[in-house]
């Protein structure tokens, strides 16, 4: 399926090809299509998709009405044509029913070629009253867009051009022509053109798509990059992609040295273009986003896409506007606007029309717009995406079509395979979690938040391959560790006995039942060496070094900034802004969730790639990123229980001129700031000394922060315990 990309034909575009006529004679200039239609003809007279949706009447009255146009040209198949008209008088009540899906271009094309029936003598069973509601249908749509005199509509009518071709301006026409001689992609078009104009690119076109596909064509072509695009774009979103890792990188690679060249196919069109950018730059390569002004809103709505309101078009747009890693991508943030208003808007539209064939295109857009990139763990966009994947690929443009590279079942069922088979490992870890915390004597700290659905979650939702088990219940015990000792050492714990875990930690080799000061000393003391040492010992036999250490030595730092964090609460202390900082991102306490859980993602690290300055900066830029997220949330909690945080201190030291209102936003685009820095250094693969593999954790984590605290503490309350349940406790089963 990457090596080949399957598309049907189109009865209406083959119909249309089949009315070229030869310069020379009285003959088809392309009479294998002329024997197609008299070969294809549907048991109920129709042309078309077999099997056709209910809603997609319309599309089969066309393409049976532009088929018999066609063969009567040509005089033949009239018992076909006799069929066609008695399917046209069956389902033309059809042509004016609003709910049924229309065609592209319907209400003009086919009010233009019951015209032409009319002009060709054939006898149409059609009541007056039937022809003068298609006909109003008509001079309704003309009107609607001659007071709208934009460009789109321009664009709409020539990309239409055979269905009002005798009032055309072909010469305005033809300045739609691509490199590749076609006018918009479409047979019909370039076979309406060629006829009027005997434009030699015109007939290049159409006779390649013939060498292609043999005596028939599809309704668009080419489509060939963005169906492999939309494979990957498939693959990822639903949690199966590193099973094809291989063949993405050949499609991306392919795609990067295309994008380099100006390839028309990507850059002419909106969706695929902003697909490729996206899947580019997630995937490393660090391109310019300056091709993607040509879809600006202005643009975009000056094409035909734009005027007829293109939503998956739109949804690509708005998905690559989220991929910002520069600071000056103003051409992004302004994507990023419009498009999120137009799909906003276009959602509430969609959400009233409930008989729409397609339903899945609204669940992308809610989605889309409920789940910003940084803030989308990958367990519940895979599920989402899986419950929401629709396996009908037909999509409609002047004519109906699929492919079998789009929407195809066996990516659905590869996806819910490989998702329960990674749950029912995920489930059988969190009981060894909840076992774990039993065992350590950490259910009996009644001061602490017991939260182990949440640290599991935390860590399972984007480490979720069966093969990453020992980074999962690294960074699940470590985040309940933390979520302990920070209640400690801010409710229960008294200075004697912080000093006192904290030299333990130094010590480390000792008899914790003589030297801790206290029982909950002891027991978390006890915890803490147990559970690092168990995580030296695995990530030696992974690193063939000794990383216990360093693991203790990220401990202690943490277990510091937490003592000085203390000392300020105690004595009332209020630091500089610079000051807490410095300090919050490591009190924050992601530092012993994430940095031992790198010796477990597969690449050897050495002491120079632990000690680089990328990695610190990459530490950095996420705890940061966590802390203020964190404080935005609780500064009023913690104002209560006389903590300072970065709201209530930015409030404090700017005497009386910053209101939190102020504060917070403030805080907010700092927020935004670090969290593209902190993008473009986990995608930046050129001169990076850190694997993108262990880059990926401090990206996870920062997405777990978003998810947790963007709206509100969901650490602290139980409304995450839903996203706990989506990821560990409900098998998802095909319908």
């Amino acid at each position: 399926m990457f090596n080949k990309v399957d598309l049907s034909v189109s009865s209406y575009d083959t119909a249309w090809v089949a009315m070229v006529p030869s310069p020379n004679s009285q003959d088809p200039f392309f009479p294998e299509c002329v024997n197609w239609l008299l070969c294809n003809q549907l048991h109920d007279g129709s042309w078309g998709h077999p099997n056709f949706h209910p809603l997609l009447r319309k599309d089969a009255l066309l393409s049976t009405l532009a088929c018999i146009l066609a063969l009567k040209q040509w005089s033949v198949g009239e018992e076909l044509i006799n069929n066609g008209l008695r399917f046209i008088e069956s389902n033309i009540s059809s042509a004016t029913d609003e709910v049924q899906q229309s065609p592209l271009g319907f209400d003009i094309i086919f009010p233009s070629l019951i015209q032409s029936a009319m002009n060709l003598d054939i006898n149409l069973p059609l009541e007056e009253s039937t022809l003068a509601s298609i006909f109003h249908m008509r001079d309704f749509e003309l009107q609607r867009g001659n007071g709208s005199n934009s460009e789109g509509w321009r664009a709409f009518l020539a990309y239409i051009s055979e269905g009002n071709a005798e009032l055309q301006d072909w010469q305005t026409v033809m300045k739609y022509q691509r490199k590749n001689g076609s006018l918009f992609n479409s047979p019909s078009t370039t076979a309406a053109a060629f006829t009027h104009t005997k434009n030699a690119d015109c007939l290049q076109y159409l006779r390649r798509l013939l060498n292609k596909f043999g005596n028939a064509v599809p309704t668009i072509y080419p489509l060939d990059k963005y169906a492999r695009l939309s494979m990957v774009s498939s693959l990822e979103s639903l949690g199966i992609d590193r099973h094809f890792r291989e063949e993405i990188r050949s499609v991306i690679d392919e795609t990067y040295r295309l994008w380099l060249q100006g390839d028309e196919e990507i850059f002419s069109d909106a969706a695929t273009c902003a697909m490729a950018f996206r899947l580019l730059r997630v995937n490393g390569y660090d391109i310019s986003a300056d091709p993607l002004v040509k879809f600006s809103e202005d643009c975009f709505f000056n094409s035909y896409g734009g005027y007829l309101k293109d939503v998956s078009a739109a949804l690509e747009l708005f998905r690559a506007s989220e991929i910002i890693i520069h600071p000056d991508e103003s051409i992004l943030e302004k994507q990023n606007y419009w498009t999120s208003h137009f799909l906003k808007e276009e959602l509430s539209n969609m959400l009233i029309q409930p008989h729409r064939p397609n339903k899945h295109i609204a669940l992308e857009v809610d989605h889309a717009l409920k789940s910003p990139y940084h803030a989308n763990l990958g367990r519940l966009s895979t599920k989402r995406a899986i419950k929401h994947y629709n396996t009908d690929g037909t999509r409609i443009l002047k004519s109906s079509y699929s492919s079998l590279n789009i929407g195809h079942e066996d990516f659905l069922e590869l996806a819910v395979e490989d998702y329960n088979i990674c749950q029912s490992i995920h489930r059988k870890e969190f009981n060894h979690l909840e076992r774990w915390v039993v065992e350590h004597r950490l259910d009996k700290l009644k001061f602490a938040r017991q939260k182990q659905a949440y640290c599991y979650l935390s860590a399972a939702a984007d480490l979720f391959p069966p093969q990453l088990s020992d980074a999962r219940m690294s960074w699940a015990k470590n985040a309940f560790l933390t979520t302990v000792v920070d209640d400690f050492f801010d409710i229960d714990g008294s200075e004697e006995e912080l000093i006192n875990l904290i030299q333990l930690v130094e010590k480390w080799d000792l008899d914790a039942s003589v030297d801790c000061c206290s029982k909950h000393v002891e027991i978390i003391f006890s915890a803490l060496r147990d559970t690092i040492s168990e995580i030296g010992v695995k990530a030696f036999n992974l690193q063939g070094r000794n990383v216990t250490t360093d693991v203790i030595k990220t401990w202690l730092d943490c277990l510091n900034s937490m003592l000085k964090e203390a000392e300020w609460s105690r004595n009332k202390s209020v630091p500089t802004m610079d000051e807490y900082m410095a300090n919050a991102g490591t009190s924050f306490a992601l530092g012993p969730i994430v940095l031992p859980a790198l010796y477990f993602v597969g690449p050897k690290l050495s002491e120079e790639v632990v000690g680089n300055s990328e990695l610190q900066y990459l530490f950095t830029l996420m705890s940061t990123c966590g802390r203020l997220l964190n404080d935005v949330q609780s500064f009023k909690r913690e104002l209560a229980e006389g903590k300072l945080n970065a709201v209530s201190l930015a409030t404090i030291h700017g005497g009386g001129t910053v209101s939190e209102e102020d504060a917070i936003n403030d805080i907010k685009k700092v927020i935004t700031s670090e969290t593209r820095e902190l993008l473009r250094v986990v995608l930046l693969e050129k001169g990076s000394a850190v694997p993108r593999a262990c880059k990926d954790l401090f990206w996870n984590l920062n997405k777990v922060m978003h998810l947790f605290y963007w709206k509100d503490d969901g650490y602290v309350g139980n409304e995450m315990m839903k996203a706990v349940n989506e990821v560990i406790g409900e098998l998802i089963v095909l319908q």
